[in-house]
């Protein structure tokens, strides 16, 4: 048994007109609060906290990402919304930008405006 109850999710924004415009419209992600420090978006289970920040560390890594059920058709859709997915040189990755890992699972990265890298990942 724990005593942590629902995870929260941070992430960081120095333009958070441009991030909240990104996450409530190109991924439909419902705002549930937009303050002076933060936007908090609702992510079902939990919640994400993108803090409103004078400068976003550069990271070579994913720091959020959503399970889903058909990755390519979730990639197509956000294609359309304008969303880019990235392309690793070292990653065989498919026409779409989805890449097959050994263990069987389907994953795909993006950018956010503030260069947070996103993924999708079917399993």
């Amino acid at each position: 048994m724990t005593i942590l109850d629902t995870p929260i999710s941070f992430i960081a924004t120095v333009n958070s007109v441009e991030s909240r415009n990104f996450y409530e419209t190109v991924l439909s992600l419902k705002c549930l609060s937009d303050d002076p420090f933060a936007l908090v978006f609702d992510l079902g289970a939990s919640t994400l906290r993108i803090q409103k920040v004078e400068s976003v560390p550069a990271v070579n890594h994913t720091v959020l990402g959503w399970k889903v059920v058909d990755i390519r058709k979730c990639v197509a859709e956000l294609s359309a919304r304008g969303v880019q997915f990235q392309r690793f040189s070292q990653l065989p990755q498919d026409e779409l930008g989805v890449w097959s890992a050994p263990g069987g699972a389907s994953v795909a990265w993006f950018n956010d405006p503030d260069g947070n890298t996103l993924s999708l990942t079917e399993s």
